[in-house]
């Protein structure tokens, strides 16, 4: 397909930019950290450091990492942890040692962490203490050999002489007993650090950085290799595209999206910590009313989001209240923006949400509507530079402009393959090197895509995806439960939410039941919101459960 879309460009943006700028992430962190060294980086819970500090402790995680855990380039060391300081530390400090992280969500039960733990074969992990007794019934399991334990009130305070406050205090209750005898501290560790020499290895864009994991086309977990040179390549494409509305080293971006979530690693860790920006990191975006005041103790030009919390801050009274002043762009991402939302949204910030979309897979940006428009489009925007796509058919042939075609894309930050698993990597890679995203869409004539639908049966609850096979295998394990479907449906406030049709065979077993075991096995978001009981549910001539069938009968019924 011709690059149509290059003709809708903002003025000064370019199609084809130099995406090897740096060889690697450890390049533009060693870079950014002495540009900006007396600059402030990262802000949490009213403890904030420099670019400068947050280099030394990252270079004492990493001397420590090298010299007693013995990782070595190319070792899996799982990350376990929320919006804290401690974040950028870690992360930094795995990649300067040569390892690949592991990105582990939090609110994880043990079945998910031990999934994670033994598919990529980590052999160290980070992980705060609230969740340390999640890692106790699994250890077995796994191949894990270092643990390092951290609190969330190990940085705060630490180099500004502040003391732990009340919220600290309450944090710590919620602390459920453990028994990892072998674990470390944080503290300790950087403590240890700072006293070891670190070896930087010789690491080039081809070397992996991250293993992320996604459900990709199925609802098994795969790990999404990210290399260096994927991440770098889509760091340019997101700086050419922002270039004209932001500053270097003048930016305040507030992260209310946890870290571990590939849009804001790319977005809000990555991309502005390279152009200097002061970050404020929010450990709880669910508790909106200390968001809002965080939101007027700092002077944001930046904020990123999903729908659900544009939606949230829309609606509540006390947003209408913060100084607007100093903002300059709003991105929503993660999930489709509703348009009720970004109309509200500008009423009241008089900012356009950005939508942009992108998926594990391509580290994550892939289109982007253009910073100057000023409504809601309805659109995920234009391809990004240096990323070619085209829509295609089911038999894989690339349709006209105007018609409906599953989306492919190409480009530099596309993903080397799926970790330990050539099969899927072949399945979602056509003959051209095009990676198949399972959406399904339309690109007129401007250049703009319009996504319809998805080609699988992903459901997205607020930006995050939820695959029916994973919450099914989940509950038809329950005893008493025959067979189980799930779909997604609308939901005013995460987009979607799940619906979960169940085949008794024992009659006692009541939705809160279902509930319960789901809540034991699966994050929060994955526990179906709806649960029906059925006599039987539809099938194919060959047993398998019609999902489809399912959803429209749900549709008709709204």
């Amino acid at each position: 397909m011709e690059k149509i879309w290059l003709n809708s460009y903002e003025d000064g943006v370019s199609g084809e930019i130099d995406c090897e700028k740096y060889a690697s992430l450890c390049e533009v962190f060693r870079y950014s950290s002495e540009r900006f060294r007396e600059k402030d980086a990262f802000c949490n819970l009213g403890t904030t450091l420099t670019y400068g500090e947050v280099a030394m402790l990252a270079e004492y995680f990493a001397a420590y990492l090298q010299n007693t855990c013995q990782v070595k380039k190319g070792d899996r060391v799982a990350v376990m942890l929320p919006n804290l300081l401690q974040y950028p530390v870690v992360i930094f400090g795995i990649l300067l040692a040569g390892g690949v992280v592991v990105n582990v969500n939090p609110l994880y039960k043990p079945r998910e962490l031990a999934f994670q733990l033994v598919d990529s074969g980590a052999t160290s992990i980070v992980l705060l203490e609230n969740c340390a007794y999640k890692l106790q019934e699994v250890l077995p399991q796994t191949q894990v050999k270092n643990i390092i334990i951290s609190t969330v009130g190990d940085l705060l305070g630490s180099l500004k002489g502040l003391s732990i406050n009340f919220f600290l205090r309450n944090i710590k209750k919620s602390v459920e007993n453990y028994h990892l005898p072998n674990a470390v501290k944080f503290t300790e560790i950087l403590k240890k650090g700072g006293e070891m020499s670190l070896k930087r290895p010789i690491i080039d864009k081809n070397d992996l950085a991250f293993l992320q994991y996604t459900g990709g086309t199925t609802g098994k977990p795969k790990g999404a290799m990210l290399t260096h040179g994927n991440l770098c390549a889509n760091m340019a494409q997101a700086g050419e595209w922002i270039k004209k509305q932001l500053e270097i080293g003048r930016e305040v971006v507030f992260t209310p999206l946890p870290l571990y979530h590939i849009f804001s690693l790319t977005i809000n860790l990555l991309i502005f910590f390279e152009i200097g920006a002061k970050n404020v990191l929010i450990s709880d975006p669910r508790d909106i009313k200390n968001l809002i005041k965080m939101l007027k103790n700092h002077k944001v030009t930046v904020l990123t989001g999903v729908n659900t919390l544009f939606n949230a801050l829309i609606h509540s009274p006390e947003f209408k209240s913060v100084d607007f002043s100093s903002w300059k762009l709003t991105v929503s991402g993660g999930a489709v923006t509703q348009r009720a939302v970004a109309e509200q949204w500008i009423e009241i910030t008089h900012l356009p949400l950005i939508e942009v979309y992108g998926l594990t897979e391509a580290s994550p940006g892939v289109c982007a509507n253009p910073l100057n428009i000023k409504t809601y489009t309805g659109m995920i925007g234009l391809p990004i530079p240096n990323t070619d796509v085209k829509m295609c058919d089911p038999m894989g042939n690339e349709v006209a402009v105007g018609e409906v075609g599953e989306l492919k894309v190409k480009g530099p930050q596309v993903m080397k393959g799926y970790w330990d698993n050539p099969q899927e990597t072949a399945a979602v890679f056509d003959a051209d090197g095009f990676l198949a995203t399972g959406d399904i869409g339309v690109m007129n004539e401007w250049g703009f895509i319009q996504l319809i639908d998805r080609k699988k049966d992903m459901v997205n609850v607020s930006g995050f995806n939820v695959y029916p096979n994973e919450v099914e295998d989940v509950v038809v394990a329950m005893d008493g439960i025959r067979e189980a479907a799930c779909i997604g449906i609308a939901d005013e406030k995460t987009g979607e939410a799940l619906k979960l049709f169940a085949v008794k065979s024992d009659n006692s077993i009541t939705e809160q039941d279902v509930t319960d075991h789901c809540r034991k096995e699966l994050t929060a978001y994955k526990v179906p919101k709806v649960i029906e009981f059925r006599d039987d549910l539809p099938k194919s001539s060959v047993g398998k459960i019609l999902r489809r069938e399912l959803r429209e009968e749900s549709l008709l019924n709204e």
